[in-house]
């Protein structure tokens, strides 16, 4: 785990013994996947159990809430702390990093920008409430003018992610062996991917190739993306174990 993740764990339990304190909702600003990960196994075995939210379904980047017992997870509204602007630029295409440049150099703080959604000429910017009234000046991402407008959460239109399924056999579920088969590498070149610390298993860099994999695990390969183990069952008649996968594209 590193700094900023345990960081991110520390802060989350202090928020969460708030919340039991004060029986008033408490939220982290925007995580990473590996933040919310890491914090989603610290507060595994407790009763106080954060609410992973990013304005949106498929959002990579998603704040933990915490709720007082009171409150029911299934009716909690996200929207009071998640907001989003959207961007129209009429003479081009700015990219995700044009408008992730223009939103910090307004002085916005990267944990306080969710996902940045783009469709061609128009995007998406999920934002903490506290800065949605910046990023309504945002008039320029990269070389391109953009105009921008409040957007309700619910005119966000859906992530459009490619996913390919993919299915396998590995004598063991070692690292290098279910690396090889998730990215159609031989288990040599996965196993040199691991030795060059390319390879990370459940968001932390791994470079043993002998680690144990199980089904739930995520594993990202620099460059190439990251896939997670949703099935193990079921034997080849070369005694070889089945491994189903989703590999993002």
């Amino acid at each position: 785990m590193s700094a900023e993740t345990d960081a991110a764990v520390r802060r989350a339990e202090d928020l969460a013994e708030r919340c039991e304190r004060t029986g008033a909702v408490t939220a982290t600003a925007f995580l990473t996947p590996a933040e919310q990960f890491f914090i989603g196994n610290a507060f595994a075995r407790r009763e106080i159990r954060p609410l992973f939210a990013g304005g949106s379904g498929e959002c990579e980047r998603a704040c933990a809430f915490f709720l007082p017992e009171y409150m029911d997870p299934e009716t909690f509204d996200p929207g009071e702390y998640i907001r989003c602007v959207r961007f129209h630029s009429s003479f081009g295409a700015p990219g995700h990093r044009d408008y992730l440049g223009a939103a910090l150099a307004l002085g916005i703080g990267r944990e306080r920008i969710g996902d940045i959604r783009i469709r061609g000429e128009d995007a998406w910017i999920f934002c903490l409430d506290t800065v949605e009234a910046l990023l309504l000046e945002l008039d320029r991402a990269g070389r391109f003018t953009v105009r921008t407008a409040d957007c309700p959460l619910a005119d966000v239109p859906p992530e459009e992610i490619r996913r390919e399924s993919v299915t396998f056999t590995v004598q063991s579920l070692r690292l290098d062996a279910v690396t090889g088969g998730l990215f159609r590498l031989s288990r040599s070149a996965a196993a040199e991917q691991i030795r060059l610390g390319l390879v990370s298993l459940n968001y932390a860099v791994c470079e043993r190739t002998d680690a144990a994999v199980r089904e739930g695990d995520v594993i990202s390969l620099r460059g190439k993306g990251k896939g997670s183990v949703v099935g193990i069952g079921g034997r080849s008649r070369k005694d070889r174990l089945f491994v189903t996968a989703e590999r993002r594209l």
